[in-house]
């Protein structure tokens, strides 16, 4: 899991830790990946760790957050 080792190497408190899984795995739901994998993951891995660097402390938040930035960054091309 990308979320796994992005941490490891993270100077992020243990604390935080599980407020970041719990948002990466509702923004994963939120944008329908189930294919571990899948390169985006580590995309929305970093996007959820730049929220919680941001200041922000609800998972909730946080994955709502991740999942507006992503969905306009990953949306197909129109036309």
């Amino acid at each position: 899991m990308a979320i796994a080792s992005l941490l490891a190497n993270s100077r992020l408190p243990l604390e935080q830790h599980h407020v970041i899984v719990l948002a990466f795995n509702y923004t994963l739901r939120k944008l329908s990946l189930v294919n571990r994998n899948d390169p985006v993951w580590e995309v929305v891995a970093r996007k959820v760790i730049e929220g919680v660097t941001s200041g922000f402390t609800n998972a909730v938040a946080i994955a709502e957050i991740a999942y507006r930035q992503l969905s306009l960054t990953l949306a197909p091309p129109l036309g």
